[in-house]
This record gives C-alpha cells, structure tokens and sequence, in this order.
C-alpha cells in the first residue's frame, strides 16, 4: 500500500466545499485517454505495450532498451501489419482499422477479453449518449429487502445513487454525505479515510481506474465524467499512476476486504447485477456482498447488521451499541 501524500490529506468534504487548498501536484487540463478517442486509442496502445516483457513474446531483452517494454515496430511485427500504419494508429493519425487489426493486436499485447472489447471501443466511430441511472422504486424496494446482505448501486461514473442500510454502513457511511463522497473514486483518491475502510487499497484503486477509463472510452462525450477524471488526476499523483498503466476492468464478481471499527475485517464475496437501459448499455450496476457461512466475517458481518438494525428503530438504544457505527 502506497503511503498518502502530504497534498493528498484532505477530506473530500473539504474538496466540495472549498475550504482545502489546492494542491499542485499536476495542472494538465486534459488526461490522456477522456473525450478524444483517437488520442485514447493511442494513449491504450503505448501504455499496453510498455507492460508486455519482450522475453515472454520470444523476443531478446537486454539492458540497452531505451523503452520499457516492446518497442512500436515490435508490437507491429507481432501483430502483422506495417510500422508505418501502427505508428500512425498511435499518433491518432489512423482511422477505423479493421477488426482483424484489432484482433491481431489484441493477440500481440495479450489483452483479455474485457481489455480487447475496450480496444474495439476506443477504436470504433460509435457515439452514444451517457446513460442515465434512475432508481425505481422496485430497484429500492429489492435493494431494502436484503436486511443481512450489504447492497449499494453504482452508475458508469462510480456514483453511489442507491443503497440498503447495511451496504451504507459497510462501506464507511454512504447515508451520511458528511461522512463520506458518495463517489467511490472520489473517496478512494482523495479521502484517507478510505484506507482505513479498504485494508486492500492498492487493489480497490486500480479496479476503479479501470472502471473509469471503460467508461471514458464508451462515453468520450460525458462532460461530468470527463470532469471527474480531470479532477483526480489534478490532485492525486496514485490516480495518475494508475491511470497511466491502461488499467481496463469489467466489475463482475469476486472477494473484497473491509474494515468496519464496530466489528474488525471482513473478508466477503461480492456479485455485480447489471440493470440495461432500453438500448443494451448498463445504467445501474447492484453491488452485493456476502460472507461465507461459519467464518470470523460471517460473525463480524452478523453482528453489523445487528447495530445497523438497532441504529434504524425507534426503540430506546443502548449507547454503546451503536458507537461505533457513529465513529
């Protein structure tokens, strides 16, 4: 886990509201890869290319290499097509290439299947309005009705727009703004406190890097999301890191770490639910989690939504029940 920098420990409350000075870690109005997709394209490649050892391609490495990873007419040689047309493809000078190029590019950098859907994106001349995420009342109601499985909903902006009150709390205190920036990229790079939350910060980083950066490459004409990445790359240097390594993710399912200071860690498994919008896109995604029967987190995670429980009723509460919840 990277340590906090010294331009970095501000609330984002202190962020919205102004009362944080700016840092100036980096200024740059544009971030390679948000609202050009001829720019991102090539800002994809090169930063794929760099992660790709030459050893494991059959290539000779060596201590001389002037560039980290494969060099451009490398790249091109493994995929099959010209220098030329591959440098041109980098510098955005290149137009529509062929899903052939694309598959034998994707071969070449060994994308995986969610990376080469987003190198067919970048690629493609298909502009589509950013979808709009609407929380129905039914959406709510199946959200409220799992009372022992945390549950959140994000839309493609990592905006946390509906929650049951266990979800809420697990996740540091999505009910109470004052607690916490509801959007999950924004409380992870700019509040420390998210550290504290995610004991597998590193990790927890990168996966919504990469969640932004497909985003940005299905909806380069999205203003508040081109604006929310300028933002987190001007004031966080893991952000820009991050960002710079074409990190690409598909939020499916899998295992988070979280800690709560009413109850320790939890280890849980989580399943992402995707509602469509009427064209195919994905509007909501409904983010549940769950501890494995008979472990310490499925103990830990009991006891939670046992504070939470008493926490939301109009019963008299002992104090110190729900402290912690209150931290």
């Amino acid at each position: 886990m990277n340590g906090v920098e010294q331009d970095e420990r501000t609330t984002a409350t202190e962020w919205r509201t102004g009362t944080a000075g700016v840092p100036a870690a980096h200024t740059d109005d544009a971030v390679e890869g948000v609202g050009d997709a001829r720019r991102a394209l090539g800002g994809f490649l090169r930063a794929r290319r760099g992660r790709v050892a030459p050893e494991h391609v059959g290539l000779v490495g060596g201590r001389r290499r002037r560039v980290r990873g494969l060099r451009r007419e490398e790249l091109a040689q493994l995929a099959g097509i010209s220098v030329d047309y591959y440098v041109r493809l980098e510098q955005g000078r290149a137009t529509q290439p062929s899903p052939e190029v694309l598959d034998a590019l994707a071969r070449a950098l060994g994308l995986d299947a969610a990376e080469h859907r987003h190198l067919i994106t970048l690629a493609g001349t298909r502009r589509v309005p950013a979808p709009t995420a609407r929380v129905s009342p039914l959406i709510q109601q199946i959200l409220d009705s799992l009372t022992r499985l945390p549950a959140f909903a994000t839309n493609h902006r990592l905006d946390t727009v509906a929650w049951n009150d266990l979800g809420a709390e697990l996740v540091g205190g999505l009910a109470d703004p004052s607690r916490r920036d509801r959007n999950n990229a924004r409380f992870l790079f700019l509040d420390p406190a998210s550290r504290r939350v995610f004991p597998e910060w590193e990790e927890r980083a990168e996966d919504a890097v990469g969640q932004l950066r497909v985003s940005a490459g299905r909806y380069p004409d999205d203003a508040e999301l081109a604006t929310l990445i300028t933002e987190l790359s001007t004031h966080s240097a893991d952000f820009r890191r991050i960002w710079a390594t074409g990190k690409v993710l598909v939020c499916g399912a899998g295992h988070k770490s979280v800690h709560h200071p009413a109850v320790g860690s939890m280890h849980l498994d989580y399943e992402t639910l995707r509602v469509p919008t009427p064209t195919g896109d994905t509007a909501l995604e409904i983010h549940v989690f769950r501890a494995r029967p008979n472990t310490p987190s499925a103990t830990a995670l009991s006891h939670l939504a046992t504070l939470v429980d008493r926490a939301t009723t109009s019963d008299p509460t002992p104090a110190d029940a729900t402290e912690g919840l209150r931290r």
